[in-house]
């Protein structure tokens, strides 16, 4: 008897803090990685004509803190079902005024302020991936036409990933302010590096949920106010995302697929 085989999916959805569904009568099914297990089982359905792979970046239950996610398993789980496109919607602190809470930001840039997290599947040989531009161009568009519908998205802007699970101190996020970086963020890397490594196109997707402490002299960043804003702008994210999904290219002609060409380990 032949067995069968699992659901596949052309894109992933990668949901962040108080995005932890997306498609209504989904299939849940368990991934074994040579990394460890995914957050959670993966639901897979279909939206928008396309086949769709849905996964909580911190578990259903919100139970994996940002340095403690499985990255590797996450990303290797979905390109196993044959995901070649990935969405990741986020929450992210403003490091800029006019970006304030509830607003949704495309980045077009990444600086990596983490430490100690796996961020590669190359732990043998010198293999050195191209990352000059993080998330793919088609992707990027393809969110900002679901917006042209009606939703006010910001295009570009710099996330710099923190390793948290601490805010930023004031001293922090205006050293990040003065760099010129928009967003502060703690999950986006190595998420987006290790998705560049399996040649897959990855798509950041941010809502701001706060202005960061030396921003704001006032104020300071508070858990509960940020799971309060995201869940109040939950259902226009989760809009954007399907509306980007049906305008996705069908076939993947940018750069992000041919990373990997001619690359190995010497």
């Amino acid at each position: 008897m032949t067995e069968e085989r699992p659901p596949t999916a052309e894109i992933g959805i990668i949901g962040g803090s108080g995005f932890y569904e997306l498609l209504e009568d989904a299939e849940r099914i368990e991934v074994a990685t040579p990394y460890g297990a995914p957050s959670d089982a993966i639901s897979i359905g279909t939206t928008g004509g396309r086949r769709v792979a849905f996964l909580p970046r911190h578990g259903a239950d919100h139970r994996f803190p940002p340095h403690r996610i499985n990255y590797r398993a996450n990303l290797w789980a979905l390109r196993s079902l044959g995901v070649g496109r990935v969405l990741a919607p986020c929450a992210v602190g403003s490091l800029r005024r006019e970006l304030g809470p509830g607003s949704i930001v495309v980045p077009d840039q990444l600086v990596d302020r983490t430490s100690g997290r796996a961020s590669t599947f190359y732990d043998e040989g010198a293999v050195h991936v191209s990352f000059a531009d993080p998330y793919c161009v088609h992707g990027r568009a393809a969110v900002l036409r679901a917006a042209a519908a009606g939703e006010e998205v910001h295009d570009g802007g710099t996330m710099v990933v923190i390793e948290g699970p601490r805010f930023s101190t004031r001293a922090e996020s205006q050293w990040f302010a003065s760099a010129g970086w928009s967003l502060v963020n703690m999950t986006g890397q190595p998420e987006a590096a290790l998705a560049r490594e399996l040649a897959l196109c990855y798509t950041s997707v941010a809502l701001v949920t706060d202005v960061d402490a030396g921003i704001d002299a006032a104020e300071s960043v508070e858990q509960t106010e940020v799971m309060r804003v995201f869940a109040k702008n939950a259902e226009r994210l989760r809009r954007l995302v399907l509306e980007t999904v049906r305008l996705l290219p069908r076939d993947r002609d940018c750069a992000c697929p041919r990373v990997l060409d001619g690359i190995g380990a010497h």
